[in-house]
Formats: structure tokens, C-alpha cells, sequence
């Protein structure tokens, strides 16, 4: 198997595997960036989920569509020597510890492939659907401001 079927593997359900699994998708090197913050290096990026797995009961992935990129068509990312080699299309369902609320959102994540390991995952969501609206007063402007937006 190679590693972008490793990857859609693993984040079937991040929930049921252990940090140290990620270093059968991620390079010793991995630049790693989502709406939240940016973690260089697998140390960080295992931290980073360690941290997620106290805090949720279940995080699924169901990527609905993976694309292959053309060498020639990629750009370089300006902080690395990487070039996104794939784009994947997914929905997440995240259901937190001590809460039976579920959190479902739509999102692309960047990656770059070299030598059957991933060296850049960038992801793209809306954070404010993924953590803002589900603060109770926060999350009641948010949805207001969104409604007159779409007007």
C-alpha cells in the first residue's frame, strides 16, 4: 500500500490509531498546517494529535476524492522544498469527549508526497463552523453575521 492509501487508512478514524502510527505517513521533516497553527516535524505533529485524541470521542474522515497533481502544473510552497503532488476532498464528523454534539465540516487538504512519505499537509476549513459556532454566545453572532452575509 502505498502512502496515500496509508493516509486515507489512518484518518478513516484518527481516534483509533496512536501518534507513533503517523510516522508510517509522515516524513521525520513534515511541515504540517491547518487553520490553527503549523507544526514542523513529526515530533510536533504526534503532540499535536496526542492532544486531539484526550479531547475526542471519534474523528472520522470520509474523503470522498483524491487528485494527483501534475509535476509541471504544482506550485512550490513558499516555506518549503515541497510541491503539493495531491489534493484530497473530505468531510469530517468529530464527536468531543463529555459531549454529544457531533461537528461535521467539508475540507481540502494539500499534500505533498517524496519517497513514499508525506512532507506537506496543509488543510483548508472554515473554523469558525468547526470551533467558533459551538462557543454559545460566540457562536449565536457568528450564525448571525453568516445570515445577513448570505442575504
Amino acid at each position: 500500500m502505498d502512502v496515500i492509501g496509508r493516509f486515507c487508512k489512518i484518518y478513516t478514524d484518527i481516534c483509533q490509531i496512536s501518534p507513533d502510527d503517523l510516522e508510517h505517513i509522515y516524513a521525520d521533516d513534515i511541515l504540517f498546517i491547518d487553520p490553527i497553527t503549523t507544526h514542523h516535524g513529526i515530533d510536533e505533529v504526534k503532540r499535536y494529535f496526542s492532544n486531539l485524541l484526550t479531547q475526542a470521542e471519534s474523528c472520522k474522515f470520509d474523503i470522498a476524492d483524491i487528485f494527483t497533481c501534475s509535476p509541471n502544473g504544482s506550485k512550490e510552497h513558499p516555506s518549503s522544498h515541497s510541491k503539493v503532488t495531491h489534493i484530497a476532498n473530505w468531510s469530517m464528523t468529530l464527536t468531543l469527549k463529555d459531549s454529544d454534539k457531533q461537528i461535521t465540516l467539508d475540507g481540502t487538504t494539500q499534500l505533498g508526497v517524496s519517497d513514499d512519505s508525506i512532507i506537506y499537509h496543509k488543510d483548508y476549513y472554515d473554523l469558525g463552523e468547526m470551533v467558533y459556532e459551538h462557543v454559545p454566545i460566540l457562536g449565536f453572532v457568528v450564525k448571525k453575521i453568516k445570515g445577513k452575509l448570505a442575504k
